[in-house]
């Protein structure tokens, strides 16, 4: 019989509310042992006095439900007490349910293991869930609940089922191959042309697999420029923190400072670097090394100057600081702004979320960012390109077979145990 996990499913404690959850066959009667037998309606809160079995002793007077599986979370029975949030309540009450025969704590993801392994969830909604716990703007909030709730395999499972169907086709052409030529033949181009239809597909939701890792791992954008220009300073008024040390010595910022934004609803990492000058120092330019690199793989790089004068870089947006001091207009398409006033900042920041959402265009759909996934629908692209290919229909229905195998991968039909580590 497979044993009955426990676990905190909320916030750690202290907080209002705690919420402890119990799922397996013994879940029911370890919840019966804490509140003296009498269990509630089945999905129904009901308050309820909890007391240690062991010692009688009360633990905490709380609102419990109980779910008969399989149609729960888990897919098996499952039990929730709703207690007040104090660390002694929770562990008082884990320890009492801990010490039932049968009743051990639930190992880290063990819940969504269990959903997983009882067909309530496939493996892309795993990792949809995984994302929306993590999630910190509101494009990777949509993002992983459209993952979460199955869009990625539907769409998946639906150019399995079409490729299933054209392999189906191609083996009833090779019944046909020796006696009746014309009837393969029509029913080998039909195939082609749905072959190369779903191909189509496939690159499409390929060529936007960058957007949708975008919105899931945040925008990258570099403070550059020389020493002493406020970089710092910027990285701080931007992030609205003190994330960086300003001080008026070149060279204090050495390793690269990463700072979250979010701008209007889209993740970003603003990141401070070196300044950019010669130096005999070797730790100052290893620094030096560093912000170079990170600013050639940013998706944005912001120039600081504190020259009015200074040339426009190639690629990214100049910004001229220190207007308080200087007062020279910036080119179009750039910004003057003054860090220390904040003059300019408003109109720096609009513009950084409009850049943001033009490279995420939130609202429409991104299912491709996981790398995993990727890494699938291009191998089935590819298999169903060579099955278009092929003039031979044995060839043809070995690569419909790697392609239906990928398609399989995205729920986890095959491949599982390495995703759910």
């Amino acid at each position: 019989m497979q044993d009955t996990i426990a676990a905190l499913a909320s916030g750690r404690p202290p907080s209002a509310i705690a919420v402890i959850r119990l799922s397996g066959p013994q879940a029911f009667s370890a919840l019966a042992a804490l509140v003296g037998g009498k269990l509630p309606p089945a999905r129904r809160l009901s308050i309820r006095r909890l007391h240690c079995p062991a010692h009688g002793d009360l633990l905490d007077e709380a609102l419990v439900a109980v779910f008969p599986g399989p149609r729960t979370a888990s897919g098996e029975d499952l039990a929730e007490l709703h207690l007040h949030g104090g660390p002694a309540v929770v562990s008082g009450v884990l320890a009492a349910l801990l010490a039932l025969p049968g009743v051990r704590l639930a190992e880290p993801g063990e819940f969504t293991r269990r959903a997983f392994a009882n067909g309530r969830l496939d493996l892309a909604q795993v990792e949809g869930l995984a994302d929306l716990v993590v999630a910190e703007t509101a494009s990777q909030r949509e993002q992983a609940l459209a993952l979460s709730g199955g869009a990625l395999s539907r769409l998946a499972e639906s150019w399995r089922g079409r490729c299933i169907d054209i392999l189906a086709e191609a083996e009833a052409a090779l019944d046909f191959a020796e006696d009746e030529a014309d009837v393969a033949d029509r029913l080998n181009e039909a195939a082609r042309t749905e072959l190369l239809a779903l191909v189509a597909e496939l690159r499409a939701l390929l060529a936007d697999s960058a957007r949708a890792a975008r919105i899931r791992n945040g925008l990258t954008i570099a403070v550059s420029g020389p020493p002493n220009v406020g970089k710092s300073s910027i990285v701080n008024v931007l992030a609205m923190t003190d994330a960086a040390i300003v001080t008026p010595i070149a060279g204090t910022t050495r390793d690269p400072i990463e700072v979250p934004l979010n701008l209007g609803g889209v993740a970003a990492t603003l990141i401070d670097t070196a300044g950019l000058r010669e130096t005999d120092d070797p730790i100052e330019a290893e620094g030096i090394r560093r912000a170079r690199a990170r600013a050639a793989m940013a998706d944005l790089v912001l120039h600081v100057s504190d020259m009015p004068d200074a040339p426009l870089p190639e690629l990214g947006w100049l910004i001229l600081n220190k207007q308080d001091v200087h007062n020279a207009p910036a080119p179009i398409g750039h910004f003057a702004i003054s860090a220390s006033t904040g003059a300019g900042i408003a109109e720096l920041r609009a513009n950084l979320t409009q850049w943001a959402r033009g490279h995420t265009r939130p609202g429409e759909p991104a299912l491709l960012a996981h790398a995993r996934h990727r890494a699938a629908f291009a191998e089935a692209a590819e298999a169903l390109q060579e099955a278009a290919d092929h003039g031979d229909p044995l060839l043809r229905t070995e690569s419909l077979r790697l392609a239906a195998r990928a398609f399989g991968r995205i729920a986890g039909r095959v491949d599982v145990e390495d995703v759910l580590d």
